[in-house]
């Protein structure tokens, strides 16, 4: 496979305990077969599944944060 050329680049930002931001316009081949499409100029891909318009987020990892470590542990 060779690389792509610049132009056709997209840009991908891992933030941890976040989604994806990956620079639109994307497509997204899902486990079933299905493609979804984007043409937002970032979009926010879910990566914990907590979001109710999968694979897109919407914030839903925010509501369930895991309680802070105590110390020593």
């Amino acid at each position: 496979m060779s690389s792509p050329a610049p132009s056709e680049r997209r840009r991908v930002v891992i933030d941890p305990g976040g989604p994806l931001l990956i620079e639109g316009p994307v497509e997204v081949e899902l486990e079933d077969g299905r493609t979804v499409v984007s043409d937002r100029f970032v979009v926010a891909v879910c990566t914990c599944r907590r979001s109710r318009s999968y694979p897109w987020c919407d914030t839903s990892h925010r509501r369930h944060s895991r309680p802070a470590a105590a110390e020593g542990d």
